[in-house]
């Protein structure tokens, strides 16, 4: 599950990104604030054209400021959404400035334009040490997305009430249209390092995309020329590469920018805003397009692992207490011995008072052992169903969870498994929450070759939902045996099921299992109308009277799910 790397907004990037907010922004009203994660920010501003909306996120990984669709309403409650709408209402957007060579963009408000500015909006997007400043008159914080104490930064600690200063200065030479080739050349060959690493520490502005970029436009090519040191860099490699740099140099000038998506192939940018041919307008479009499922898919990943660790965690935790439980019922088998040894004491002649006592300790002893019997075997029942359902789930998480609305399901499912675990269940149970409106569960459909419906849970829910609410009688349901997986239901009550449609379940239900590594995997095949439900019980858990064992091939299960064009149920 690794998380794919982004390519940051460098500094051409966010010129082209401001050059298109520019011409439908200046001037408008400032109406709404929200925060929908902890990382970013989304701006409502009304112009002469409608309402606009900006997000701004410091996220370390991919800072960035950009025009996006109406989002949701989500996050006005948080304190820096409140403390912009306090600070911002009433005033507009007089102005977009960005001056140097660092990422750094000054959004001024005024009470209209003409007007001095009142409020300033800094945004510094420079990887880690991004951040967000509102600023008053004065250029003092009024508000801002993360403190910055003086053990994180002994150069520019700043917080709230603080005057605002800018980071300090960027180290390098400004590039510069004016300069000449021979100067330029002499001044990246200066010191004998790669290509890259000249081109990065000689002057401002040039992220690793740019850089190679600027190497030309062949991937593998432009890889090589940045590895290779200055001093061994042809006559016509270093015309070519002049070429580019004044070309850059020209579409910062004149803000001739547009948005070209590139390969994949290594260390090679997956966009670039300049030198394309196609028109600037769409930037923002395309950048949103380009982050938003890769976030959202770092995201995924995030959140998988945080219920997998929980997950794990709460499952030692059961099979601690498991384990509790079973020494103390282990204990219970010492009661005949304890018996015995009660009766030894007063058997002889004349016990003495302190062998009577203690005899009558050992009797009240074993009583004690065994009447916690009663206690003990269905505590041991409720932790084996505990641990089988988070098995199952750890199961539906590895294997379920590439959508949203499947990771999503898995989340409501897995929250509520873990609050019937937790120590504070007495508690939640005398204080009732208010009644959730669940959707429809959407279990995955597909089609058997011989045609028939077959219904796949991929959660504990539609578990539930497929086998106890969904099934008729002449259904099948499926399930590797002894085994944590998903419920398969084949709709034979709707057609008569043959042969292959029921080794079609038997493989979907192997490979749907803990077991799908295997080659092959027993599956118990039961009628419908033989489930029942386990009282107390989680959402899927059930117990069945006689059934089949059939064989399913994991290996013939995976390739059925494509060809027989998986749908969600309606």
């Amino acid at each position: 599950m690794n998380a794919t790397l982004l390519q940051p907004v460098d500094l051409t990037t966010l010129r082209a990104v401001l050059a298109e907010l520019r011409p439908p922004l200046l001037p408008s009203r400032f109406e709404k604030a929200q925060q929908p994660t902890p990382h970013s920010l989304q701006l409502g501003l009304r112009s002469q054209r409608g309402l606009h909306w900006l997000e701004i996120s410091w996220q370390a990984e991919a800072p960035r400021l950009l025009a996006i669709d109406s989002p949701p309403r989500q996050g006005q409650g948080s304190t820096l959404a409140q403390q912009l709408q306090h600070g911002l209402a009433g005033l507009a957007l007089v102005a977009i400035e960005q001056t140097g060579w660092e990422r750094v963009v000054e959004l001024q408000f005024a009470a209209r334009p003409g007007e001095p500015c009142s409020r300033c909006l800094i945004i510094e997007l420079m990887g880690r040490r991004s951040n967000l400043f509102l600023l008053d008159g004065q250029r003092r914080v009024i508000a801002l997305a993360r403190q910055v104490r003086q053990q994180q930064s002994r150069l520019r600690p700043i917080g709230s009430g603080d005057l605002y200063s800018p980071p300090p200065a960027l180290q390098g030479d400004l590039p510069s249209r004016a300069e000449g080739m021979e100067r330029w050349r002499r001044r990246l060959s200066l010191v004998p390092v790669s290509l890259q690493k000249a081109l990065q520490q000689t002057y401002q502005g040039i992220s690793p995309a740019l850089a190679l970029q600027l190497a030309g436009d062949q991937p593998e090519q432009a890889c090589q020329l940045l590895a290779m040191p200055v001093n061994a860099l042809e006559e016509h490699q270093w015309q070519e590469l002049w070429c580019q740099w004044q070309r850059w140099l020209t579409d910062l000038e004149q803000e001739r920018f547009g948005f070209a998506s590139g390969p994949s192939h290594g260390r090679v940018t997956a966009y670039r805003c300049w030198g394309t041919e196609a028109p600037a307008a769409g930037v923002n479009a395309a950048l949103a397009a380009y982050y938003g499922p890769l976030l959202a898919r770092q995201e995924a990943v995030a959140r998988r692992l945080q219920l997998e660790q929980r997950l794990l965690a709460a499952r030692a935790r059961q099979q601690r207490q498991r384990d509790q439980q079973q020494a103390l019922l282990d204990q219970v088998e010492n009661t005949n011995a304890l018996q015995r040894q009660a009766d030894a004491l007063l058997c002889g002649l004349s016990p003495s008072r302190g062998e009577i006592s203690e005899a009558q300790s050992l009797y009240k002893r074993a009583r004690r052992l065994r009447r916690s019997v009663a206690a003990i075997t269905p505590r041991l029942e409720l932790h084996d169903r505990t641990l089988e359902q988070i098995d199952s789930s750890l199961t539906f998480l590895e294997q379920h969870a590439d959508q949203a609305d499947d990771l999503l399901a898995l989340e409501q499912d897995i929250e509520a498994l873990l609050d019937r675990g937790s120590a504070d269940q007495r508690a939640r149970q005398r204080r009732p929450a208010p009644p959730k409106a669940q959707a429809t569960p959407q279990p995955l459909e597909l089609r058997t070759p011989g045609g028939l419906r077959v219904q796949v849970g991929r959660n504990h829910r539609q578990n539930d939902w497929i086998s106890l609410s969904q099934a008729r009688r002449g259904d099948l349901w499926f399930h590797a045996q002894e085994c944590p997986g998903s419920h398969v239901i084949l709709k034979s009550s709707e057609a008569p099921a043959g042969e292959q449609d029921l080794q079609a379940a038997a493989d979907l239900a192997a490979h749907f299992s803990r077991a799908r590594g295997n080659r092959r995997v027993a599956v118990v095949m039961v009628p419908s109308d033989q489930l029942q439900r386990i009282a107390g019980a989680g959402p899927g858990t059930v117990r069945h009277r006689g059934g089949e064992v059939v064989w399913g091939d994991p290996g013939r299960g995976a390739p059925l799910v494509p060809s027989l064009g998986a749908r969600s149920a309606p």
